[in-house]
Order: structure tokens, then C-alpha cells, then sequence
């Protein structure tokens, strides 16, 4: 379990302060004024795992119960305990017996109050997308898409056969490796998505995959998690995804009831809340990150979103 995660080596520059956060963990989590950053472990035959959450959280609890990022998927199947996990401010009481699932990139913790006991298939897009059609399955699968909250369903009557497909990838993944495991670990993976996309179509809104704007907006969604920093203008968006702004308005108001404008807005102000609360980034240099040229232009965009000044929101947040 040793070098579980590792600091992303592709932050931006660190300051020549940081410190160890512990000893004896050889790929050295470093304290930074960034949100801490984790890859999947160093060292797997494939960006895949299987781990056990007790055994996880034993060895890693300081970090896991700190706010962080990671560039890999998670399937989290809380078998029991009622923990209260925060995803991007969001606390998400977990049911016992069922299964959360957490996009790439969302900043999160685990609950560091109450015990639980489960596991957790870790994977990246290096390991699943292996063509075009790997790609949009993850980009259009309800379980990841981020048009809405973190997914999580309760197992309920189908615990057993979860089981079988977790036990499938365990035994297959304790194999010696051949030319052959990563293509057969992706397949079953693939339909423990496919079972899992059965199990939430009733929780969801899961008929909006038939809605022909679908498509345009996901576009949109993708496009604006590479360019929010330096483009909040809906015309960019439009223009790139070969829509009228008009058109695009359209589509994202029937399937997000939003119009692009507040999808851009409330993409630009959750990564500067992260920022504000999460780190102690100075006000002039948060507006720089986020693409603002002067300081007082992003104070006064913060303040128009969320009635708050960033130093007032973060000297809320801190006694919160």
C-alpha cells in the first residue's frame, strides 16, 4: 500500500517553502499553496487498483481526511458506515451499502469522524480509453459527466452480484500479468460502468441522453474545463462548437436549466471558492489564475456572484 498516491508533478511552480507532510512516504506529499494534487500510485503494471478502504485510510488518513485532488477516477463502495464525504463543498452522506462515484479532478475528502469499512477501484483515462468510443462513453456516462451531483445508489438487492463483478477484476488483477489483463480488467470495468448506468436510470434524469443537445453541451462542459481561465465569454464557446449563441442557450437551458453564461459563472467562481478557502493564495493572485487582468475586476465579479467580497467569503469560510 506503500505509494498509494503521489504529488502531481505537473503543478505549477512550487514555492521553495513546502514541507513534507510525512516521512514515510517515499513519493514526498509536499505542502504547497496550491490545492494538493494526487496521481495514482507509481509503480502499477496498469492505472488501475483495487483498494481496501480500511487499509487505505489507516495508512494514509492524514491525507485523505485533507482537502485534495486527484487526476483518476473513483468508484467508492461504502459497505458500512454512514460517513459524510465533501465534494466541492458538498457534503454526501453515504448510505451503508452503496456505491459513489467521483469524477476526475473534483476536489474532495473523506469524513475523518465517523469509521467505515469498503473499497475502491481507482482508474485513469490512460488506462479505460483506449479509442474514440472509450472516450465518449466516459464523457457521456451519468455516473461521471458532472452535469449533476456526485452519483450515489444503495446496492440494496443487487449486493451480491456488485460482489461478483468486484471479485472478477480482484482475481483477474492478482494474476501474473500477460499481454492480455489491461484489455481484460478494462472490459470488466467497462461492464461495471454499464450495470451501474442500469442501476441509477430511475434516480436520474437519465432520458436526457435522448435529447439531441446532449451532445453540444457536453462539447461545451469539456471545452470550458480547458478554458474557463481565459474565456468567460459565451461567443467563444458557441463559436468552437459550431453553434449560435442562441442555439447553445438553448440546449443548456432544457438539459441544465442554465443558460452558458451561468455555466461559465458558476465554473470560474467554484474553482476561485476552492482557491480562497482551500489555500492561502493572496486575492491579487487568485484574480490572476483565474484569468482577471486587475484585481479589483475579480473582486467585483466575486462579489456580484456570491454577495461576498473573496476576503469576506474566506473569513466566513474559516469560521464556518
Amino acid at each position: 500500500m506503500k505509494n498509494l498516491i503521489k504529488e502531481d508533478n505537473n503543478l505549477a511552480e512550487k514555492p521553495k517553502n513546502q514541507k513534507k507532510l510525512s516521512s514515510n512516504c517515499s513519493d514526498a506529499l509536499k505542502i504547497t499553496s496550491e490545492i494538493i494534487n494526487y496521481d495514482l500510485r507509481s509503480g502499477l503494471s496498469q492505472e488501475f487498483e483495487i483498494v481496501d478502504l480500511v487499509e487505505l485510510y489507516n495508512e494514509f488518513q492524514e491525507k485523505l481526511t485533507k482537502i485534495h485532488r486527484t487526476n483518476f477516477y473513483h468508484i467508492i463502495w461504502f459497505q458500512n458506515g454512514s460517513p459524510t464525504h465533501l465534494v466541492d463543498f458538498n457534503p454526501i452522506q453515504i448510505k451503508p451499502n452503496s456505491l459513489l462515484f467521483l469524477n476526475k479532478d473534483v476536489v474532495h475528502r473523506f469524513d475523518k469522524t465517523s469509521s467505515f469499512e469498503g473499497k475502491a477501484i481507482l482508474f485513469t483515462d490512460s488506462f479505460f480509453c483506449r479509442n474514440e468510443s472509450d472516450i465518449q462513453f466516459l464523457i457521456n456516462s451519468a455516473l461521471f459527466n458532472g452535469l449533476f451531483s456526485s452519483t450515489q445508489f444503495s446496492l440494496d438487492d443487487t449486493t451480491a452480484f456488485f460482489a461478483e463483478l468486484f471479485k472478477q477484476m480482484e482475481t483477474e488483477l492478482a494474476k501474473v500479468q500477460d499481454s492480455s489483463q489491461a484489455g481484460i480488467l478494462q472490459n470488466l470495468l467497462h461492464n461495471f460502468l454499464l450495470h451501474s448506468e442500469r442501476e441509477i436510470r430511475p434516480l436520474t434524469f437519465y432520458d436526457i441522453k435522448k435529447n439531441p443537445g446532449l451532445d453540444y453541451v457536453m462539447a461545451f462542459k469539456n471545452l470550458l474545463e480547458q478554458a474557463y481561465k481565459s474565456q468567460k465569454q459565451v461567443g467563444y464557446y458557441a463559436r468552437h462548437g459550431n453553434l449560435t449563441e442562441k442555439r447553445l442557450n438553448l440546449f443548456t437551458t432544457n438539459i441544465l436549466g442554465k443558460t452558458p453564461k451561468k455555466v461559465i459563472d458558476e465554473r470560474v467562481m467554484l474553482e476561485a471558492k476552492r482557491i480562497l478557502v482551500h489555500t492561502a493564495i493572496s486575492i491579487k493572485e487568485i484574480g490572476y489564475q483565474l484569468g482577471f487582468k486587475e484585481p479589483t475586476n475579480f473582486i467585483k465579479y466575486f462579489r456580484k456572484h456570491s454577495g461576498l467580497t473573496p476576503t469576506e467569503f474566506r473569513e466566513k469560510a474559516a469560521l464556518a
